[in-house]
């Protein structure tokens, strides 16, 4: 059974979002439903399998550490926040039309879904590559990405542990170039079921093996390593869906004789708590030294 989830949980998770995914859009229960039902329903399995078979058992979150990482969740990318803010590209995409702002013909909108979802995670990716890359070698981007490579161990909860305005620019990449080339909300929607599936599986405490798909997918075992306390093995592997950036400007990482040791920052005492990591950044070298209380 261990062998089965180690090579099966993701592709059956994955696909089990996309299937309910088009199965509610079928049924016409609306986008919003068909986006976040299958996301939901994914962090829930993913949950489950942390559980019943860890990746390290001293990564399991304590009650303390959840509180934390689910006011993370629910206020930065959340349910909630996530409805809003697709509710605003909809109407933002709806407003560029009506005022011909939109770049025609370069979106190649009569492929299908499936194909347009793929270019535009391709695309995303680059964009986010670069963004990724540059919060770790610019000092005044690291302090607010350091908020992310706060934890000391891994799970699906703390995948939404990121600084507002880092996650700001994030989301910057992820929509608007494609909101002005026209691409639609129905390619976005399933957008967004694939990088909520793959990103609780990247944070992920489950023994799971991608095997081949290392070389395409930016899974949980290369993810890791992008955890590590040791800058010289956190500065690889940013691909945020897909690695093969990193695999084309050579910041594809993952050692096969040895496994991560030691995640989060330098400074072990670097605030945990939702609202010190709201200010911390601020902080020249707060990820650092030790920041007093």
């Amino acid at each position: 059974m261990n062998v089965v989830v180690q090579y099966g949980a993701y592709p059956f998770v994955l696909v089990l979002g996309i299937a309910l995914h088009v199965l509610l859009l079928e049924n016409h229960f609306g986008v919003h439903v068909a986006t976040y039902l299958p996301v939901i329903v994914g962090a829930v399995m993913v949950a489950g399998l942390e559980w019943t078979y860890p990746y390290r058992q001293q990564w399991w979150a304590d009650t303390q550490e959840m509180a934390q990482d689910a006011i993370f969740m629910a206020l930065i990318q959340g349910v909630v926040p996530k409805l809003v803010a697709v509710s605003v590209m909809f109407i933002l995409s709806q407003v560029l039309h009506a005022h011909d702002l939109i770049v025609e013909g370069w979106w190649p909108t009569h492929w299908p879904v499936p194909l347009q979802m793929l270019l535009m995670m391709v695309v995303a990716d680059g964009l986010r590559y670069w963004l990724h890359r540059w919060a770790h070698e610019w000092e005044l981007l690291w302090r607010f990405h350091a908020v992310h490579h706060a934890p000391q161990k891994l799970y699906w909860l703390n995948v939404g542990r990121f600084h507002p305005i880092d996650k700001g620019l994030q989301v910057l990449l992820d929509t608007l170039p494609f909101l002005l080339l026209g691409v639609g909300e129905d390619v976005l929607a399933f957008y967004v079921v694939c990088y909520a599936i793959n990103g609780f599986f990247q944070h992920c405490n489950i023994d799971v093996r991608l095997g081949i798909l290392n070389y395409v997918i930016s899974g949980p075992e290369l993810h890791r390593w992008h955890h590590s306390m040791i800058k010289q093995e956190s500065n690889h592997n940013y691909g945020n869906n897909l690695i093969i950036w990193d695999l084309l400007f050579g910041t594809w990482y993952l050692p096969s004789e040895r496994m991560v040791q030691e995640l989060g920052l330098v400074n072990r005492r670097y605030p945990s708590a939702f609202l010190q990591q709201m200010t911390v950044p601020f902080v020249s070298g707060a990820d650092k030294q030790t920041v007093e209380s």
